[in-house]
């Protein structure tokens, strides 16, 4: 049996089906770019039939992708066919995906049919679709609540009216993996012709199986899995096809199969999707969440130090993501904070570890995450008498007209001197504080991300703000809380700002005794 798994990515069909509003032709054309990127073997790039704006996306994606094969789907339906094929026309490579139910829940309920009637159906639709291209895929909806005799006699007959990809879906996410497992064994061994056809399965996530099921279903011998990239479709998702491809890959030993994706581009092509889509990836998330490679536990970041693969199966670069990450808190022990001290240049003869863990503890117990930076003040600065923070705010006003132009003066004490500015911008009156605030500091600062979160609701709702800024090749912190949200996001650059008057501080003393 063919060792060779095909990857079918239905982001832009099933994707999109659940997401709040409909994607441009510009963004699908980014997204479909992005997976043939990424070795994508084929890609559903739409239901043409469902609106002129999918066709009109189906056909211009149709112009662009030529290195591999686009999908559409249609249903039983003469009209879907033709439609179908006529917005691929302009591909010189591409399949006519048709479904049609098969369990007797859905051909009493919803079609008002029998069985016999639906393999006429099937039959007549595929001997249509023959007509444009050679590579037609039928899929059974609601395969896996399907009597298994029908389901064996109906791919039977798809497969000698020349069917070549047979999908066996999990249309609701009712089944276990080794309900499918037994489902697709039954096929391989009643269906006679069964091997002059792929077979493909497409999982929902509704019980969290949809991986589960895909990989079951790779082990029972089918060779095609259906998903979507960070698992996005209706209700609960899909399969995402990013965890089935590095399980392929990193349990290569029990699967014995391979993709041909080029895993470097997973990450990447994730976070497009995840920008295009609107949909957040869960921190937890597997392969691309980002907590996949990142550690806490102080055992745990120990472990790591002294040979990843102790709590790592796979290196952040197989997927293209960036090394791994080690979080200080309070679970953290001696190990990450040498790390760090180590990252920054500092040797061990430069600071006193046991002294710097116990402050450690001290501020990650009070601060929650301690950051590099943290980390510097706490081992050559001496916090407990200096707690003074060398900038403060006095005052700020900001106005905002119709024009777009917003103004903001702020009144920010540094040391002992007091400074007043103001700055006009046509960004918000958030960037107009932030540009008055550099226009004291002289501080070459650049806004790297900047997150709004709500806590709480209604009038006594706090937003807190974070912020993330570059200074000089490093990264800053910034978190303000507050229930207006511009002085939230005030608190958040001054925070920063002294963070980095700090770590200058620290620098200038660090100069001084190499000097002595």
């Amino acid at each position: 049996m063919n060792s060779k798994i095909i990857i079918f990515d239905t982001t832009l069909r099933d994707g999109e089906q659940a997401l709040k509003s409909s994607l441009t032709v510009k963004q699908k054309l980014k997204i479909a770019l992005s997976l043939e990127n990424t070795g994508i073997d084929i890609i559903e790039v739409g239901f043409p039939i469902s609106s002129p704006g999918d066709f009109k996306s189906v056909q211009e994606i149709s112009k662009i992708i030529k290195n591999i094969k686009i999908c559409s789907l249609a249903r039983c339906i003469n009209k879907d066919i033709d439609t179908a094929a006529e917005a691929m026309s302009f591909s010189n490579l591409f399949r006519i995906h048709i479904f049609l139910a098969t369990s007797k829940l859905h051909i009493k309920s919803k079609l008002n049919k029998n069985f016999n009637e639906i393999i006429d159906m099937a039959i007549s639709s595929v001997k249509r679709a023959l007509k444009y291209t050679d590579d037609v895929e039928f899929s059974c909806e609601d395969a896996s609540r399907t009597d298994i005799d029908d389901l064996c006699k109906i791919v039977e007959k798809l497969i000698k009216s020349g069917v070549k990809t047979i999908n066996i879906p999990d249309t609701v996410g009712y089944t276990v993996p080794n309900e499918l497992s037994s489902i697709i064994k039954n096929l391989f061994e009643r269906v006679p012709n069964i091997d002059q056809s792929i077979i493909s399965v497409h999982c929902h996530n509704d019980l969290g199986m949809a991986v589960g099921n895909s990989i079951s279903a790779i082990q029972a011998g089918a060779r095609q899995i259906e998903g979507t990239i960070n698992g996005i479709g209706e209700r609960a998702g899909n399969t995402a096809l990013e965890e089935v491809i590095m399980a392929i890959k990193v349990r290569k030993d029990i699967l014995g199969v391979s993709t041909g994706i080029k895993h470097k581009e997973i990450y990447h092509t994730s976070k497009i999707i995840s920008q295009i889509c609107n949909v957040p990836i869960s921190p937890n998330k597997a392969i691309v969440g980002s907590n996949a490679f990142s550690h806490s536990s102080g055992i745990h970041q120990d472990g790591i130090l002294k040979n990843r693969k102790n709590y790592e199966i796979m290196k952040p670069s197989s997927i293209g993501s960036k090394e791994i990450k080690l979080n200080l808190t309070s679970r953290s022990g001696r190990a990450a904070v040498k790390y760090y001290m180590n990252k920054m240049g500092y040797q061990e003869t430069d600071y006193d570890i046991n002294e710097l863990y116990l402050k450690f503890l001290k501020l990650a117990d009070k601060k929650g995450q301690v950051f590099d930076y943290d980390l510097e003040a706490l081992a050559f600065i001496n916090t407990e008498k200096d707690e003074t923070e060398y900038f403060s705010l006095s005052f700020f006003s900001v106005q905002s007209i119709s024009n777009g132009l917003s103004t903001a003066s702020v009144k920010l004490l540094c040391g002992d001197t007091t400074f007043i500015e103001s700055a006009t911008t046509r960004n918000g009156p958030v960037d107009a504080i932030y540009q008055a605030l550099n226009r004291i500091t002289h501080l070459p600062i650049i806004l790297e991300k900047y997150k709004l979160i709500a806590k709480g609701k209604g009038k006594d709702a706090l937003g807190q703000v974070n912020i993330l800024v570059k200074y000089k090749k490093r990264k800053f912190h910034g978190i303000g809380l507050a229930t207006d949200i511009i002085e939230s996001s005030v608190q958040a650059m001054i925070h920063v700002l002294n963070t980095i008057w700090k770590v200058n501080q620290i620098n200038e003393k660090l100069k001084n005794l190499k000097k002595i």
